[in-house]
């Protein structure tokens, strides 16, 4: 019986094929986003963390202001200077190294070609902090670094887009019009949730404020924690430092902040699961629309078809196999429009991911949930116009023109 009641569902689906697809459309529009939303909220997550992820474990990031930023209205607070790096590295016990950074962005040229890249400032103890491997050439020497020296250690991309991949080293570039030796390449980190991690130009930090930011100022320190010592405990001891020197008494609150790499993924990994949240959930209103068009248009179908449901009834029909034919019916378009659904998001997501720079997912139980949720919706949307069949008088339903 069930499946005859099948064949007779697809074959009646199958003969108004238009009225079929524009009747499954809200469905199918509801499936892909909700399902193309919440894929790449999770590969965004996950690109995210990975960038995290890459600098290391027991790295603290000292940053002034409140959050990323600077804080809410009120004035900046300051930058930091070389010697709040210097305090904290001799004052703080379990500290390993201390990596000021100073950035800014410029164009580099070689033989003629250019390229527009983020150049950052620090010493060797960048290096120390978060291991980043070299592929050739050397950090800078003591020399170099106290000097500032123009020399540069140049990451993947740069040596892809300016030396074609080949050997960069000993080769000399142009930095915003700055001639520099470059010493050293870096290897490969690949793209991240911030973009590409190898699109760096690394400099001596002395060089990088002489040149380039035309000040002492430090808006980043990365600090290194000896795994043998409490994290909380080298955080508060930091910031005693800090607000001893930068004068913040009583209960004032703090003018910079300091992460450790697990509550910055904590933050990243909160905020794309609260936006993947609203965006799914106003993607999920397609969902309702679609059962309420499969709702209407199976009403339609049963006034249309009131004649040949009084015919079944008086051939000795009960209601039941009326009622289970058109919510079989209902059923099959809604899990049609899910199947489309998920194939239209996963077309989606493929296009998607690589102009948002993250990797491409298949979530297998989003896919199941989705295909399920529209079956549902045609059992739910689907009843009330079955119910309708099956309790139609077969002499009226005969009547019917």
């Amino acid at each position: 019986m069930f499946g005859t009641t099948f064949l007779l569902a697809v074959r009646s689906i199958f003969r108004h094929k238009l009225r079929s697809f524009l009747t499954t459309l809200g469905i199918i529009i509801g499936v892909a986003a909700v399902v193309a939303m919440v894929t790449l909220g999770q590969a965004t997550t996950k690109a995210a963390q990975a960038q995290v992820a890459s600098l290391g474990t027991n790295i603290l990031q000292i940053r002034p202001g409140q959050g990323f930023g600077r804080g809410g209205g009120g004035p900046r607070p300051p930058d930091f200077k070389q010697e709040d790096v210097d305090a904290i590295a001799e004052q703080v016990a379990g500290v390993t190294a201390v990596a000021p950074q100073a950035q800014s962005t410029g164009t580099v040229i070689y033989q003629g070609a250019n390229w527009s890249t983020t150049i950052n400032g620090t010493t060797n103890a960048f290096f120390q902090v978060q291991p980043w491997p070299l592929v050739s050439g050397r950090v800078f020497n003591r020399q170099e670094e106290q000097a500032g020296k123009a020399v540069c250690i140049i990451g993947n991309t740069i040596r892809t887009n300016l030396f074609r991949g080949g050997e960069a080293v000993g080769e000399r570039m142009r930095v915003n019009g700055i001639s520099c030796d470059i010493i050293g390449v870096l290897s490969t980190r690949g793209q991240g949730g911030f973009g590409d991690q190898d699109d760096v130009v690394i400099m001596p930090i002395k060089q990088v404020q002489r040149r380039f930011t035309g000040n002492r100022d430090i808006r980043l320190m990365l600090v290194g924690v000896d795994p043998a010592y409490d994290g909380q405990q080298v955080q508060a001891s930091i910031s005693q430092v800090l607000r001893e020197r930068r004068s913040i008494t009583g209960g004032k609150e703090d003018d910079f902040n300091i992460f450790d790499t697990a509550q910055i993924s904590a933050t990243l990994t909160g905020i794309t699961t609260l936006l993947t949240q609203i965006v799914t959930a106003v993607a999920a209103i397609s969902l309702v629309v679609g059962g309420i068009g499969i709702m209407n248009i199976m009403l339609v179908s049963v006034t249309e078809r009131t004649r040949e449901i009084g015919i079944r009834l008086a051939i000795g029909a009960v209601a039941s196999e009326v009622l289970m034919q058109f919510l079989m019916e209902a059923v099959v378009l809604s899990c049609l429009g899910g199947l489309v659904g998920l194939a239209v998001a996963q077309l989606v997501v493929l296009g998607l991911a690589p102009l948002m720079q993250v990797p491409f997912l298949f979530v297998p139980q989003i896919n199941v949930i989705a295909f399920l949720i529209s079956a549902l919706i045609g059992i739910v949307f689907g009843y009330f116009p079955a119910r309708r069949a099956a309790s139609l008088n077969p002499i009226d339903a005969l009547r019917h023109e």
